[in-house]
C-alpha cells in the first residue's frame, strides 16, 4: 500500500509538473494564498473579535481552539513525519518545511470549515442558502489542495493527510460547541412581584 501511494504521489507530481502553464501558475498561486496560515489567522483574528462582540462565549471557544489547536498539530505532525517536499518546491518556497501535512490543506479544512459552521448557525440562512455556501467553501478548499498539487510543494498524501487531520480537528471542534450549547444553563424568569 505504501510503494501504490508513493508511486502514485510521484507520477501525479510528474504529470501536473509537465502540464502546467504560466496562466495557470498565476492562478492557483492566488488560490493558495487564500489557504495560507496568515490568511486564515486573519480570518480567525477577525472573526473572534466579532464573537466577543455578539457575547457568543461558547463559539468563541470552539472558534479559538480551533485555529489555535490547528497552528500545533500542524507544527507537531510536520515534525513528527518528517517527510521532505518535492523537488519543485524550491521554485514557489523560499524557505520550504516539511511536506507532510499540508498545511494549506488542514487550515483551509478548520478555517472556512469553521466560517462555514459559524455562518450557518448564528445568521441561520435558508435551506438553499445553506447550501450554497457549504458548496461554496468545499470548493475553495478544494480548489486550495488542488493548488498546492499544481504548484508542485505538497505530493497528493500530503494534501490527502492536511484534509483528514483538518477534518478530525474541525469534527471535534464542532462537536464540542454543539455540547456547550446544548449543557449551557438556560436563563433564569424571575417571576413579578
Amino acid at each position: 500500500m505504501h510503494h501504490a501511494l508513493s508511486r502514485l504521489d510521484r507520477l501525479l507530481l510528474e504529470w501536473l509538473h509537465q502540464h502546467s502553464t504560466p496562466a495557470g501558475v498565476t492562478l492557483f498561486l492566488f488560490i493558495s494564498r487564500l489557504g495560507a496560515p496568515e490568511a486564515l489567522i486573519a480570518i480567525g483574528i477577525i472573526g473572534a473579535m466579532l464573537l466577543v462582540a455578539r457575547r457568543e462565549w461558547i463559539v468563541l471557544g470552539g472558534w479559538s481552539a480551533a485555529f489555535a489547536g490547528t497552528a500545533l498539530i500542524d507544527h507537531w505532525l510536520k515534525l513528527a513525519v518528517h517527510r521532505p517536499r518535492p523537488i519543485y518546491a524550491t521554485t514557489f518556497l523560499h524557505n520550504p518545511t516539511w511536506s507532510f501535512p499540508s498545511g494549506h490543506a488542514m487550515w483551509a479544512v478548520v478555517g472556512y470549515g469553521m466560517l462555514t459552521y459559524v455562518i450557518v448557525l448564528l445568521r441561520r440562512p435558508s435551506r438553499q442558502a445553506r447550501n450554497l455556501i457549504v458548496a461554496a467553501a468545499t470548493l475553495l478548499v478544494l480548489a486550495i489542495g488542488a493548488s498546492r498539487l499544481y504548484l508542485g510543494v505538497h505530493y497528493f498524501t500530503d494534501v490527502a493527510g492536511g484534509y483528514l487531520a483538518g477534518l478530525i480537528w474541525l469534527a471535534t471542534c464542532i462537536l464540542a460547541v454543539e455540547l456547550a450549547r446544548r449543557w449551557q444553563p438556560l436563563p433564569q424568569l424571575h417571576p413579578k412581584s
